[in-house]
């Protein structure tokens, strides 16, 4: 991919038009193969994998999708961060499974449900559109939001969640700034990773440490979480699946079962639902992640950890 062509896309609102001839068809028929055990789940959500950028943790990403299928999945925004790939272009070949991944499980007869965020917010202008002969961009269906009904019948609204954070709202020039100090944070988080490895310590995320520890950020998290809460109770649903904030997250706030997805930067999350309804929050290593830190016996066993 040429930066010149992916770039004009993202900025001429054609990015859809585009995206399958650039990375889709490459990519299509290339999957992880493995023997390894696959996982099935009823419904599987992800968000803020921020392709694009060197935080994403595509390798473990990768390995996931390889690994849990699923009959719907939902991309809960924050896929491809438009944001980034407007300022420097990275993409990498991990990132490249990713998509492959995702394409794999729309050609094997998994919906996929894409919600842009606000990092991927050139999407919103495609919702509700049909693309490729009536199966979606790449048979990926694009929603501004929607309805998810679990197998034992609640109803749980699916959105980012972006609109309920005040800085985006009210002062996007700051959520900018606030993304490039994040991308500085992050780019830390690798180089510790690389000493920790090289010690035989497994990942540990500087950056969601800082965030959990800073009081002002507890308040934000916390405040994020009662106003999504509150928009599902107004709608008169019994849950709400977002993304966002980057931080997962299972609990029931004033009657409304609140559930985040978390991240793909940070903890490499995933919201799944079993098939009488469970809803549990995993956690996943890299395959070079469980190297650093397990024998080479118990690293051929992906790491699937509820939080």
């Amino acid at each position: 991919m040429e930066r010149s062509v992916f770039d004009s896309r993202l900025r001429g609102g054609a990015w859809f038009e585009g995206a399958e001839a650039l990375i889709g068809r490459g990519a299509r028929s290339a999957p992880t193969q493995s023997l390894r055990p696959r996982r099935n789940h009823r419904t599987i959500f992800i968000s803020d994998t921020h392709l694009g950028t060197r935080g994403c943790k595509a390798e473990a990403l990768a390995d996931f999708l390889a690994h849990n299928e699923c009959s719907t999945l939902f991309l809960v925004g924050d896929i491809v961060d438009g944001w980034q790939l407007k300022r420097r272009w990275y993409w990498n070949e991990a990132q490249s499974r990713v998509v492959a991944e995702i394409l794999a499980k729309v050609d094997n007869g998994t919906r996929v449900i894409f919600v842009p965020g606000n990092h991927d917010e050139f999407a919103r202008d495609y919702a509700g559109r049909q693309f490729f002969g009536g199966k979606g961009f790449a048979g990926i269906e694009v929603a501004f939001e929607t309805i998810h009904e679990t197998a034992d019948g609640r109803r749980l609204l699916v959105l980012h969640g972006d609109r309920f954070d005040g800085v985006i709202a009210c002062a996007k020039w700051l959520a900018h700034a606030g993304d490039w100090a994040y991308g500085v944070a992050l780019r830390w988080n690798d180089l510790l990773f690389q000493v920790r490895k090289q010690l035989g310590l497994p990942y540990w995320s500087l950056s969601a440490w800082l965030k959990h520890k800073v009081k002002n950020a507890v308040e934000y998290i916390s405040q994020f979480e009662e106003a999504v809460a509150a928009e599902a109770r107004k709608r008169g649903v019994d849950g709400v699946v977002c993304g966002h904030i980057h931080h997962a997250e299972i609990r029931h706030i004033g009657g409304v079962l609140y559930l985040n997805d978390g991240d793909w930067v940070e903890s490499c999350s995933a919201l799944v639902e079993d098939a009488r309804g469970n809803l549990e929050i995993l956690r996943w290593a890299s395959p070079s992640q469980r190297h650093a830190s397990l024998g080479s016996a118990e690293a051929a066993v992906p790491a699937l950890i509820p939080a």
